[in-house]
């Protein structure tokens, strides 16, 4: 997967951060697949990046993960269920690496200026602010497309978290989602002029996913829906 990103970056002058992680640890039930771990995982993503090149992005979700996955990874990700969890946001912004943090799907856009300032009082500026939905009810997220020009007020960059903003979450033991709607929200919210970034699941056989298969698209799509991000985000900030 890594190879085929590497090409989809050379085909497409998209700059991709490579994304897997070493462990799922917010997952619906017990059962559900987690990944190989810290130690494993992190010595797999070394092995992409060395065959690669792409810079590698996972989720980090104890304080004590933070110092071992900064020697690995380029960017420390910060779960949405997490972002408000003071020690973690502290102990990965003291690494000094950027931080993808996810806004909490029970935040509005505004909270995360409390979020800002916890690592930003650790002396870490290099921050991107992620947009992943909104919890709507049992089961359903909502994606307010003013939440981007409100987190983007902070003064960072925004990235936007398609894929898992479709999720249907709970309600089993896997999450559902609603992965055929993902390059109508992807084009709408590249059309606010807002948006700097975009994190998107795929996999070559997304049907067998051992994690998010509901909302995982098929890597053929996304030379094409780069190109159509590209064309429109260039439209929107002329």
């Amino acid at each position: 997967m890594g190879k085929r990103l590497a090409a989809v970056a050379a085909e497409t002058g998209a700059k991709i951060v490579y994304k897997s992680s070493y462990d799922k640890a917010n997952r619906s039930s017990r059962e559900s697949f987690r990944g190989p771990g810290l130690a494993e995982g992190l010595d797999i993503l070394a092995e992409v990046k060395a065959a690669t090149g792409l810079p590698l992005l996972s989720d980090v979700h104890a304080p004590h993960e933070a110092e071992a996955a900064a020697r690995i990874l380029d960017v420390l990700q910060i779960p949405a269920f997490l972002s408000r969890q003071t020690d973690l946001l502290v102990a990965a912004a003291k690494t000094g690496k950027p931080l993808n943090i996810k806004k909490g799907q029970f935040l509005a856009p505004d909270d995360m200026g409390n979020v800002v300032e916890k690592c930003r009082a650790e002396g870490n500026e290099k921050l991107m602010l992620c947009e992943r939905g909104t919890s709507f009810g049992y089961h359903d997220l909502v994606v307010d497309m003013r939440s981007f020009a409100m987190m983007r007020a902070l003064g960072y960059p925004i990235v936007y978290d398609v894929t898992h903003s479709l999720q249907l979450p709970g309600g089993g033991k896997e999450t559902g989602g609603l992965k055929q709607y993902a390059p109508v929200l992807a084009q709408a919210a590249a059309a606010t002029g807002c948006v700097d970034g975009f994190f998107l699941e795929v996999h070559d056989d997304p049907d067998h996913a051992l994690s998010d298969a509901s909302t995982q698209l098929d890597v053929k799509l996304l030379p094409e829906l780069i190109r159509s991000l590209t064309a429109i985000i260039n439209l929107a900030r002329r």
